[in-house]
Parts: structure tokens; C-alpha cells; sequence
């Protein structure tokens, strides 16, 4: 009988399986796996893998509200599906910027949708990077029709439902009511792990600048001018860090400790894919 018990543990465990699912930011994608993270970087991801195939890439409408069924019922279909079509019993979701929003939303709601609680259940962590937990000062400043407005649209897009929702005050009181993780409030089911984003290197003789386009970091040292010093262009160290627990800031992990600015912390930039790998091994 003991013989028995331990072969069918063993079979059990055999048949466990990890799987990894990469969450977008903010936009309507379609395509997230060339236009939003590129392959380097999936590529790099997926190496963490035993089983290559089980690696979901999210396509959502993440230019809604974070429970919109656009966006977190969008990301529960795809999530529960994986989970099925896989047999997944221990999910890492990777999140960048607003997704982590609308992550933590289902983290935080899972009585919001049955779908919730049985993807809840197979999450082991979530590795979010960069996210907007405390909502950025630029969607203020595109909410308000400044010049942002027409100049980020690249960046952060226009006048949407997910831009407002990343609104400072907005955050604070999505934080104070609806989401669990960040100061004062009940912890999050499962750790949400945050990288942080510490600055943008842009100068022209600077090798690192040129990691995910030179363009990108031009542009994000511009948005640095109206953020905290501490920064990735984007996202203000403090909003990064404000939910979950912080896993790493850039430099203490990147080759060469370099920095990450926004648009390389969705890149395959200074061995930031490997490093998720190893994770996902671990």
C-alpha cells in the first residue's frame, strides 16, 4: 500500500505543471508578443520553461477600466483557458506597468467573477514590473490636455478609461477601497513581487540608451523632467513599489547595473529576460 501511495504521488507530481503568463500594459493589443514585448524577450522568458509550450501571451483591451470585462474579464478567459488547456497547476503571471492593475484587481476581487478564485489558486507569485500601483503624475497631465496629450500618445495613449483610471488620486482611492496590497490594507492572496525602474539613460554615447530604441529613451527623459528623481519615465519609484513587496530595483540585477527605463523593462534588456528565467526555475 505504501508502495502504491508513493507511485501515485510520484505520477502526481510528474504531471505538475508550470506555466508562465506575460500581462501587457495599458493599450489594446492584439499582438502582444511582437508589438508590446518583442520576442527576445518571450524567448528569454520561455527558457525558464520545462515545458516550452506552457507560456500564455495576453492580448486584452487594457485601454478600459481595470474590471472592465475588456480588460480583467478578458484576462481571466485567456488565464482560465491556459490553465485548462495546459493543465496548469502553478501559474507565474509577468506583469508590466498597468497590467499589474489589472492583476491585482482580480487578486483582490475573487468573488467578482467565478472564474477568479480557481485562477487565484494556481498562481504561485506575480512578478510585476513596473507597475502603476499609485497611478503616475503623467496621466494627470494627459487627463488634463496639456501637452501630453499630443506628445505621449505613444507612450501612454490618449484620453482613456485606463489612462484616467492611473490618475494619482484615482489610484488612491482604488487602493483605499477596492485593491489589497499596498500600505494600510490587507495583503494580496498570492506575492506580487515589484520591479522597480530607478532612471532613463538617454545620452547619445551611452550603449545603454539604445536598448528598445533610442527614440523611447530621448522621450522618456523628457517625462523624467515632470516625475520624482527617482523614475523610469514613466513610473515614479514609489508608485512601482507601493503594492505587494519590492523584489529588485534595475540595478542591483541588470548586467552591468545598468538602469531600465519604461519601455526597456518590456525588452530583453541587460539580461532582464534571464533573470525571470532563473526565477521561473527557482
Amino acid at each position: 500500500m505504501t508502495c502504491l501511495l508513493s507511485l501515485a504521488l510520484a505520477a502526481a507530481g510528474a504531471q505538475a505543471a508550470t506555466g508562465v503568463a506575460l500581462v501587457h500594459g495599458t493599450g489594446h493589443q492584439t499582438d502582444a508578443y511582437d508589438d508590446y514585448w518583442q520576442a527576445a524577450m518571450v524567448e528569454g522568458i520561455r527558457n525558464g520553461l520545462a515545458d516550452r509550450n506552457n507560456l500564455l501571451v495576453v492580448n486584452c483591451d487594457f485601454d478600459q477600466y481595470m474590471w472592465d470585462d475588456r480588460a480583467a474579464g478578458c484576462l481571466a478567459t485567456q488565464l482560465a483557458g491556459f490553465i485548462q488547456s495546459r493543465n496548469i497547476d502553478r501559474l507565474i503571471v509577468i506583469t508590466h506597468s498597468n497590467g499589474g492593475n489589472v492583476m491585482r484587481w482580480i487578486l483582490s476581487n475573487p468573488t467578482w467573477d467565478a472564474r477568479y478564485p480557481d485562477i487565484i489558486r494556481r498562481i504561485v507569485k506575480v512578478d510585476a514590473i513596473a507597475p502603476s500601483s499609485a497611478g503616475t503624475p503623467l496621466a494627470d497631465a494627459v487627463i488634463a490636455g496639456n501637452v501630453f496629450e499630443s506628445s505621449l500618445g505613444w507612450l501612454l495613449g490618449y484620453k482613456t478609461d485606463a489612462v484616467r483610471q492611473q490618475q494619482v488620486g484615482w489610484m488612491a482611492t482604488y487602493n483605499q477601497q477596492y485593491l489589497l496590497g499596498t500600505a494600510g490594507r490587507p495583503a494580496l492572496p498570492v506575492p506580487f513581487r515589484d520591479v522597480v525602474g530607478t532612471d532613463v539613460a538617454s545620452s547619445p554615447f551611452s550603449s545603454q540608451a539604445y536598448c528598445g530604441g533610442y527614440a523611447d529613451s530621448v522621450g522618456l527623459e523628457i517625462t523624467q523632467n515632470w516625475l520624482s528623481s527617482c523614475s523610469d519615465g514613466f513610473i515614479e519609484c514609489t508608485s512601482a513599489a507601493a503594492a505587494g513587496s519590492v523584489w529588485f530595483r534595475d540595478t542591483q540585477r541588470t548586467s552591468g547595473g545598468q538602469v531600465l527605463n519604461h519601455n526597456q523593462s518590456r525588452r530583453a534588456c541587460f539580461g532582464l529576460e534571464a533573470t525571470l528565467a532563473n526565477d521561473i526555475r527557482g
